[in-house]
C-alpha cells in the first residue's frame, strides 16, 4: 500500500473508532437524517444507470449502505484493515460493494468512476490538495464528486473560533494519549459537554429561539450514540486541518473541478464539483 498520503498514526485510530463503535447501534432515524445532510446537493438525477463510484474513507461503511442501494456499483476504500473489516461485515447484503485496502494516492478503481465521495475523510491527511487530486483523477468528465471538509468557523463570530480554539489544545493533549484513556475522556465529554449542549438546543428550538450559535447545536435531534461516536472523532485524531469555504472552492477548481457549490446548512462544509 502506497503510504506517501496518510498518518499511520491517524489511520490506527480510526480503526479503533470503527471497531468500537461500528454504528450497527445507530438509530435508523439518525442514519438517514445525517446521510441527507451530507448528500443534500448531490446530484442523483445525473448519475447514469448502474453508475459506478467511490467511497474514499468507508471506515464502518455507513455511508455505503445508503449509497449502494441506488448504484451499480460501489468501491469502498480505506487505509484501515480494521475498518474496513467492519465495513464488510455492515455491508455484507450488498453484493455490488467492492472492498480495497488503500490510501487516497493508491486507489484501485477504475479511472472513470461516475461520481465519488469522500466525507470527513480529507481533512485527516498530510496533503488535503493532493488528495482530492487524486479523487478527481478517477472521474469521468461530468461527474461529480462530493467532498466534506471541517470548516474554520469562517461563518462564524469571533468569540465562537475562540472557544474552538480552547477545546483544540484539548484535542492535541487527549489524541496522544494511550488508547483506553482517550477513549474514556472522549466519553466523558460526550456526557459532560455534548449532551447537555445538545439538549439545551434543543430546548431553545422547541422555545422559538435561534439555536445556530449554540455549540454542539448540530447534535439536539441526535441521539447519544452520535455524541459518543463524533467525540472519539473529535478528540481521538491527531492530525486535523480546517478550511473556508473559499479555500476548498480554490482547491477543488486548482485539482480540474468545476461549478463547485456549497450545502448552506451543517454540517460545514459539504462541497460539490464535477470533473472538466
Amino acid at each position: 500500500m502506497n503510504m506517501s498520503n496518510l498518518d499511520p498514526k491517524v489511520v490506527d485510530a480510526f480503526g479503533d473508532e470503527w471497531r468500537t463503535f461500528d454504528q450497527t447501534a445507530l438509530p435508523d432515524r439518525d442514519r438517514e437524517a445525517i446521510f441527507s445532510s451530507y448528500f443534500a446537493i448531490f446530484p442523483w438525477e445525473k448519475l447514469p444507470p448502474a453508475a459506478i463510484g467511490f467511497d474514499l474513507g468507508c471506515g464502518s461503511g455507513r455511508w455505503a449502505g445508503q449509497v449502494a442501494p441506488r448504484v451499480g456499483e460501489l468501491h469502498c476504500i480505506d487505509a484501515s484493515s480494521e475498518a474496513l473489516e467492519v465495513a464488510r461485515q455492515n455491508l455484507r447484503q450488498f453484493p455490488n460493494c467492492r472492498f480495497h485496502l488503500a490510501s487516497v494516492d493508491a486507489m484501485p478503481v477504475p479511472v472513470t468512476c461516475d461520481f465519488g465521495y469522500a466525507l470527513g475523510v480529507l481533512h485527516h491527511v498530510p496533503d488535503t490538495r493532493g488528495a482530492l487530486q487524486s479523487c478527481a483523477a478517477k472521474l469521468k468528465a461530468g461527474a461529480p464528486l462530493l467532498v466534506y471538509l471541517y470548516y474554520a468557523f469562517d461563518n462564524r463570530p469571533g468569540w465562537f473560533r475562540l472557544l474552538w480554539k480552547m477545546t483544540e489544545w484539548m484535542r492535541l493533549v487527549i489524541s496522544r494519549l494511550p488508547r483506553a484513556v482517550r477513549y474514556a475522556i472522549s466519553q466523558a465529554l460526550a456526557a459532560v459537554v455534548y449532551w447537555p449542549l445538545a439538549r439545551l438546543a434543543a430546548m431553545a428550538e422547541s422555545a422559538g429561539l435561534q439555536v445556530d450559535l449554540i455549540p454542539l447545536s448540530f447534535y439536539r435531534n441526535r441521539s447519544f450514540y452520535v455524541m459518543r461516536t463524533d467525540a472519539l472523532d473529535r478528540f481521538g485524531t491527531r492530525l486535523e486541518k480546517r478550511f473556508t469555504r473559499s479555500q476548498i472552492q480554490q482547491m477543488m477548481e486548482s485539482v480540474g473541478l468545476e461549478n463547485v457549490r456549497f450545502h448552506d446548512g451543517p454540517p460545514y462544509w459539504c462541497a460539490l464539483g464535477f470533473k472538466k
